[in-house]
């Protein structure tokens, strides 16, 4: 399984950003989606993640409010629309995929960077 994102870019603080990420590869489906991103010198952290068996979506608090995690398990594609982007929010987004085994993110896209001027 292959995942793609896009939509990274240079925005400034109070922008909004929209990312996308696509799965592909043979006879998959998805458990779920979501988004991660690391920060220059920290850990990966959870961001957003949506469950599709029961259209349940989470966040993390920090974007609570300013993000939206959105897709359509039937396609696995996964969206996340950044509304007044902090500099905080300045990292590398990672788009994930629970393929193989339901409570984990298996699958991992490249990566979109996103950066946030003040």
């Amino acid at each position: 399984v292959q995942l793609q994102a896009s939509g990274g870019g240079l925005v400034q603080a109070g922008g909004s950003l929209k990312l996308s990420c696509a799965a592909s590869g043979r006879a998959f489906s998805t458990y779920g989606m979501g988004w991660f991103r690391q920060a220059p010198g920290k850990e990966r952290e959870y961001v957003a993640g949506i469950n599709w068996s029961v259209g349940s979506t989470y966040y993390t608090d920090s974007v609570k409010g300013r993000f939206t995690i959105s897709g359509d398990g039937a396609k696995n594609t996964v969206y996340l629309q950044m509304n007044s982007l902090k500099p905080e929010d300045t990292a590398v987004y990672y788009c994930a995929a629970r393929v193989y085994i339901v409570g984990e993110y298996d699958s991992w896209g490249q990566g979109t960077l996103v950066t946030v001027s003040s």
